[in-house]
């Protein structure tokens, strides 16, 4: 067998030419969206004013199972893409286990993360249909970031609402994004309606990608030639992503390699859905297995504890309504370091194949997720970003189950973006002042008890 590289690079012409859209092989389609005022099942025209329209036709469309890149994209994705797949073999060295540890690596772009795969797509059909410009939220801003910089190279104006914690806690970000020519805003501001009624209604709130969401919504719609782009959580963004695991799938038959587990940190669900979306095809279509791992913060876990219901996908019930693992659209995370994790809910993809078994889900304590992001750092050499780090934690956690067993499995992660924006919860971590929070039973019931009542 082949020595395997501590890298695997594919060449340009191996990048995808076309998305994979694994609704296509769901025997159990994701519930459509809803009309929050109607309840009835929204179209086509009823998302016009929101969102652009070709990523309106992808969002909708549940049967076609493949779509080809556009060359503009294809063009742009080569100044970043192919990312590298890499063999951890410093950390298998370091946890002494049988276990082979790869990690497809997103982080190699100004951006610091996988979000340019869908920025520079729905920033092209925005140019496409003649728009001034886009509107959007972000957490950690690394959306923000590669939606900054997707508009510059198509000369769009774009306006970003970043979660109040994470732009007084990430000015660097901030500036990253001005750089590029975005306005940026931290929310709940008073700029917009939304925004003044959360703020009165949750004083000195530090904010979540919920409220983000309603005032980007807002500025969007009542702002002429402009609408409103998603980082996360829509059926689109997972199509987009989908290069990660098409690219990562790719670089394992080049040597042979079958995973046997797959890891993914999860927030809105636009890595973890990407980085699986061709390796659950196999498993939808019966012709392999794999056992497919979500990982997420403790203090928001919409997967582990939230309840499979619709729901607002924002704090100011302004867009339509998503049946998804959710803790009510009410619900304000802890201001925990992991902000592009920050979500109250899910991907409706990823919660319908999570409800239907094709995969699990584990929380992890921000503490536990920093302990093994510095020692990835020291033993990997690079430093990963706090949300690629729950992946990191999930892997480390499987590998050394590997060695008290003496399994030899194989185990493929997600690591996002790097952390180099992030250096104020490494500092909270090393200093020995970071916290964990994990919210109790009772403020979830309070949140549920405010989800709308649908009868689907």
């Amino acid at each position: 067998m082949k020595k395997i590289p501590n890298k695997i690079y594919l060449s340009e012409d191996e990048i995808p030419k076309q998305w994979y859209n694994v609704r296509a092989d769901m025997k159990n389609k994701p519930a459509p969206l809803l009309n929050p005022g109607t309840g009835e099942v929204m179209q086509f025209e009823d998302l016009r004013p929101v969102f652009c329209d070709d990523l309106i036709r992808q969002e909708l469309d549940n049967d076609t199972p493949f779509f080809d890149i556009p060359e503009e994209i294809q063009e742009y994705y080569k100044t970043y893409r192919p990312s590298p797949l890499c063999r951890a073999y410093h950390l298998e060295k370091a946890l002494d286990t049988p276990a082979k540890i790869y990690y497809k690596f997103e982080g190699n772009n100004t951006s610091g993360s996988h979000k340019l795969n869908s920025s520079i797509a729905q920033a092209y059909y925005a140019k496409k249909q003649g728009l001034k410009g886009v509107t959007t939220e972000t957490g950690a801003g690394q959306w923000g970031t590669a939606l900054s910089m997707a508009c510059a190279y198509f000369h769009l104006d774009c306006r970003v609402y970043m979660v109040k914690v994470s732009y007084e806690q990430k000015p660097f970000r901030r500036e990253v994004m001005r750089t590029y020519g975005a306005t940026v805003t931290p929310s709940p501001s008073m700029n917009t309606e939304v925004g003044r009624k959360i703020n009165a209604e949750h004083p000195g709130t530090t904010g979540s990608l919920g409220c983000a969401i309603s005032e980007a919504v807002e500025d969007a719609t009542t702002h002429e030639g402009y609408r409103y782009v998603l980082g996360s959580v829509l059926n689109q963004v997972v199509l987009h992503q989908s290069v990660i695991g098409l690219e990562t799938q790719t670089a394992l038959k080049k040597y042979g390699i079958e995973p046997d587990i797959i890891i993914g940190c999860a927030g809105g669900g636009s890595n973890l859905g990407g980085l699986i979306a061709p390796f659950m095809g196999e498993k939808l279509r019966g012709e392999k297995d794999y056992r497919i791992i979500a990982v997420e913060p403790a203090s928001c876990p919409s997967f582990t504890r939230g309840k499979f219901a619709y729901d607002f996908c924002d704090t100011g019930m302004v867009t339509p309504l998503a049946k998804m693992y959710t803790l009510g659209y009410d619900f304000i995370p802890s201001p925990n370091h992991a902000g592009g994790l920050r979500y109250h809910g899910m991907s409706p993809i990823l919660s319908q194949l999570y409800h239907d078994g094709y995969m699990e889900a584990v929380s992890e304590e921000q503490t536990s997720v920093f302990a093994a992001a510095e020692q990835f750092a020291r033993i990997e050499g690079i430093l990963p970003a706090p949300e690629s780090s729950h992946a990191i934690r999930a892997a480390i956690d499987e590998a050394l189950k590997c060695k008290e067993t003496g399994e030899a499995k194989t185990i493929v992660f997600g690591l996002t973006g790097t952390g180099y924006f992030d250096m104020t919860a490494y500092e909270a971590y090393n200093d020995g002042t970071m916290k964990d929070y994990i919210p109790t039973d009772e403020e979830l019931e309070e949140s549920f008890k405010k989800l709308p009542k649908i009868n689907r």
